[in-house]
């Protein structure tokens, strides 16, 4: 199917990065006599949004020129802008045995094949740089930041080749790759596109920004992430169930579908933000949401710095338009959702819950009001809870 008319991706081609089944099978048998790499579960994510093109420009994991790059200017070495570093890295002992040109076997935690990359270049993982710069923090509580420091000393680069994308993938029927939600789009007669990020289930405030954005877009793309997140999130497969009933109960189809992302979190803030907003462009979006504190976690960013950063960006090179919500709200004097652009009432006529008081009344089995949740999706998670 044709993508003709939709927008260009990040770099104006979208890269796949799996190899034919001849070669698949060729390098298949090749493995056995490789040096093995375990890749943890950030990596494999990040290897299957390289191989099919959602993280393109990249051809793979980045060198050190584009690492640099990354941290200081948010861009690759060869000018597109780009906001957090894809790497692969071992630990120092791994890295002596590698020489540079050397093939290496990039494995899943069950020793099954994934990639080979041939190595093209070895260099020092600088973790003060990147968390630095990138997480805006260096505080070990922070899950992006732990996970970095965890990682290891040396970062690999080099062509790479990928033999199978993901071994028994989870929500395979809604895991499509970029070409595939590109054809769907062209499929649908869409020309401008929106792209909802989320990692919760979609409550009231959600579901009213979303469809402020469809009234000035052809459609819709609920883009859930469903790789690696932190301790209390709730699980992806309880999610998309309840994905499954709002869209169907309160969308309508003609102009809305969702697609899994299957993507790592890193809580990166702004700069994540960015990263978002460009792989939604390669999926072939036009419009990207950016709510409140996007991508954050903690207190470590400010609640509207993932939208501020656009600004001190050229939108012709992130070349996909954010579209910036405030926090939004069931407000009783109006009888709708509102947000302070919207209304002037006070907090008492606005009703918010946090989410720890959600959690308490779920855990008891009792709805939150439904100005805050759908039925349909509070008895979901109620379920959900009461089976552990």
């Amino acid at each position: 199917m044709s993508s003709k008319g939709l927008i260009p991706p990040h770099g104006g081609e979208l890269v796949n990065l799996v190899g034919d089944a001849g070669r698949r099978q060729e390098l298949e048998s090749q493995s056995g006599k490789l040096l093995r790499i375990p890749l943890a579960e950030r990596e494999q994510c990040d290897l299957e949004l390289l191989a099919v093109g959602a993280l393109s420009p990249l051809r793979g994991f980045v060198g050190a020129a584009d690492f640099h790059a990354i941290c200081d200017d948010m861009r690759l070495a060869d000018g597109p802008i780009w906001s957090v570093p894809i790497t692969c890295s071992v630990d120092a002992d791994t890295a002596a045995r590698i020489d540079t040109g050397q093939a290496v076997a990039l494995t899943d935690e069950r020793d099954r094949l994934l990639a080979v990359l041939t190595v093209g270049e070895k260099y020092a993982h600088d973790k003060r740089k990147e968390i630095e710069q990138v997480y805006r923090t260096s505080d070990d509580a922070h899950p992006g930041v732990a996970v970095t420091m965890s990682q290891g000393e040396v970062c690999l680069a080099g062509p790479l080749e990928v033999v199978c994308v993901r071994h028994e993938p989870e929500f395979a029927r809604y895991r499509l790759t970029p070409a595939q939600t590109r054809a769907a789009f062209a499929a649908h007669g869409w020309a401008t596109i929106v792209a909802f990020q989320t990692r919760n289930p979609i409550h009231r405030a959600h579901e009213y920004i979303t469809k402020c954005a469809l009234e000035i877009c052809d459609g819709l793309l609920i883009h859930p992430l469903v790789g690696q997140t932190q301790a209390g999130d709730i699980p992806a497969d309880v999610r998309l169930r309840c994905y499954e009933v709002l869209l169907a109960n309160y969308y309508n189809p003609k102009n809305t579908m969702m697609s899994v992302w299957p993507a790592a979190m890193r809580y990166a803030g702004p700069r994540e933000a960015v990263l978002h907003a460009l792989v939604r462009k390669n999926y072939g979006c036009t419009h990207f949401i950016v709510g409140r504190d996007h991508a954050g976690v903690g207190n470590y960013y400010g609640t509207y710095d993932a939208q501020r950063i656009f600004d001190d960006l050229d939108p012709a090179a992130v070349g996909i338009r954010p579209l910036n919500f405030e926090h939004s709200f069931w407000c009783r004097k109006s009888g709708a959702m509102a947000s302070d652009k919207t209304t002037n009432s006070g907090k008492a006529d606005r009703v918010f819950l946090s989410g720890t008081a959600v959690r308490e009344m779920l855990g008891r089995g009792e709805r939150p009001p439904v100005e805050f949740t759908r039925p349909e999706i509070a008895d979901l998670l109620i379920a959900a809870m009461k089976a552990g």
